[in-house]
């Protein structure tokens, strides 16, 4: 987010790695954890509802093709956005909050569901949803592409059970996943961090989506839109793995509790009571 949105003839990063110092150096360790909040309440809901949504829209469409898989996972990126727009409203807003302070001077927001409140009591909900647009457009190609390249990757891989090299293979399919999903939409995402970040310092430069992608090209040119993008590949591999690995794992072993064959009577055993 700092990278995607600093101002161009004023930049405090030079790169993933300058910033990542500068954010140690300048802010603490707990700097690179600026809007952890939002994150964390918003992304146990966001992943049921992904996977949910997924799953049942492929059961609906009735065949396991590409095609469907593509579909499926593009219906659970829409869907997802009523929360995911909001809580990356927040998240940006607290990581903008005080940069390059070691102690915040002038602190507008306490936490991440403090920040929601005031935007709501300011801007109603149209500023809690500020950025729904271009987050729609990110997020249902971006899941599309998420359940499609996961979906080819662990077909290829012979990804089965009984496999003694599974869980390797489903990390190296869900990080592969991860890194597809964010290439195919990246440009949009920087779109919607400078949406999301317009007017926090009381002006406001943009007035929607074509006009962000115009004067961001026409005062930066086409590098604007890999902005910061060498940093979300490096946390998309390792989270997508483990959350992709993390859900097969478990339905497998669901599944497996649901395939065992019912005891036969036996005699009965007469345990201590404690137990």
């Amino acid at each position: 987010v700092r990278l995607q949105v600093q101002n161009v003839e004023k930049p405090l990063y030079r790169g993933t790695f300058h910033c990542f110092q500068s954010i140690i150096k300048q802010e603490s360790a707990f700097g690179l954890y600026k809007g952890i909040g939002s994150p964390m309440m918003g992304l146990t809901f966001i992943n049921a509802l992904v996977f949910g949504v997924q799953g049942n829209t492929l059961r609906a469409l009735g065949k396991d093709t590409p095609l469907n898989q593509f579909l499926a996972g593009s219906a659970a990126g829409a869907i997802q956005c009523v929360i995911c727009c909001p809580m990356e409203l927040a998240k940006t807003r607290m990581q903008l909050q005080g940069t390059g302070e070691y102690k915040l001077k002038t602190k507008n927001y306490k936490n991440s569901l403090d920040c929601l409140i005031k935007i709501y009591q300011k801007e109603g909900l149209r500023g809690i949803n500020r950025g729904m647009v271009s987050t729609f457009i990110r997020e249902t190609p971006s899941f599309g592409f998420y359940f499609l390249t996961y979906d080819c990757m662990t077909r290829y891989l012979g990804c089965e059970a009984e496999d003694s090299y599974v869980i390797p293979k489903l990390l190296f399919s869900g990080g592969m996943s991860g890194i597809v999903s964010w290439l195919s939409t990246y440009p949009m995402d920087v779109v919607k961090s400078r949406l999301q970040a317009d007017g926090v310092g009381g002006v406001t430069q943009y007035r929607g989506i074509l006009d962000c992608a115009r004067k961001s090209y026409h005062e930066e040119g086409w590098r604007v839109f890999t902005r910061g993008l060498t940093s979300t590949l490096l946390r998309a591999f390792p989270v997508n793995a483990a959350t992709f690995a993390t859900v097969t794992v478990f339905l497998m072993y669901m599944k497996s509790e649901d395939n065992l064959p019912e005891c036969e009577p036996g005699p009965v055993i007469h345990q201590p009571s404690s137990l």
